[in-house]
């Protein structure tokens, strides 16, 4: 929740004025729980969209995450139609089940984000998987990153809030 990727993107919006929700997964942080290999995690992104539907009463929400985050994330992009889309930063697929890959799948606008240098999330491996995907869909290759971004974080929150922007207006 606070590293360099997703704090940068959190700070970004919101000096735009944009809400957004930020979170750890049980068992990380101060969050209590234990973690799951997923299933529980999926819960947790349930539960912060139902927040966001009906406390906040949010009409538009769209799906922003990173490594894990983008794999747990990205797997509800169907769970509610008030989701109009995702940000997938280094997709982990060759690392996770195969369902998540599934159960991101969508016509809903995605917007994928890979570092070049990228051992862990294997960015040669990264059309392969991008091109499973159904349209609208679109990538942005970050040269000279790894998966931890440091240095690119802002170009990471120019992407994302790029998107954001062009979904917003549909």
């Amino acid at each position: 929740m606070h590293n360099n990727v997703v704090s940068e993107i959190f700070n970004n919006l919101v000096d735009k004025d944009i809400s957004c929700l930020r979170f750890n997964f049980r068992a990380v942080g101060r969050s209590t729980g234990f973690h799951s290999d997923g299933e529980g995690e999926i819960s947790d992104v349930k539960a912060c969209i139902d927040f966001l539907i009906q406390e906040k009463k949010a009409r538009k929400i769209i799906i922003c995450g990173y490594s894990y985050g983008a794999a747990i994330g990205c797997s509800n992009v169907n769970y509610k139609s008030q989701i109009i889309g995702f940000i997938a930063i280094s997709f982990p697929w060759d690392m996770i089940n195969k369902k998540y890959k599934k159960a991101s799948q969508t016509e809903k606008p995605k917007l994928f984000i890979q570092g070049d240098n990228d051992s862990i999330t294997i960015y040669s491996r990264f059309l392969t998987h991008y091109n499973y995907y159904l349209d609208p869909k679109t990538y942005k290759i970050i040269k000279g990153a790894d998966h931890f971004y440091s240095g690119y974080e802002y170009q990471i929150s120019k992407f994302v809030l790029e998107f954001y922007n062009t979904i917003q207006q549909s």
